[in-house]
């Protein structure tokens, strides 16, 4: 089930959105929903990262280290 939402964008990247809904045969809401898809992930991708970088029982593991275990 899809929901309606929506959004204010300025001139620009309307006329941008447009311009790429033209070229791809597509309509500007499958741009926009798959623009958020990758938007979210990349969101929830980062937010493992911080998670990681701020987690003081993770083990950190020395690029020397990295190498000798890849065998580089």
């Amino acid at each position: 089930m899809s929901t309606a939402i929506s959004i204010r964008v300025s001139e620009e990247i309307a006329s941008k959105l447009a311009e790429i809904s033209r070229e791809t045969e597509r309509s500007k809401s499958f741009h926009v929903q798959k623009a958020l898809d990758a938007y979210l992930a990349d969101l929830a991708d980062l937010q493992v990262a911080y998670d990681r970088l701020h987690d003081t029982a993770d083990q950190v593991v020395s690029l020397e280290d990295m190498r000798k275990d890849l065998e580089l």
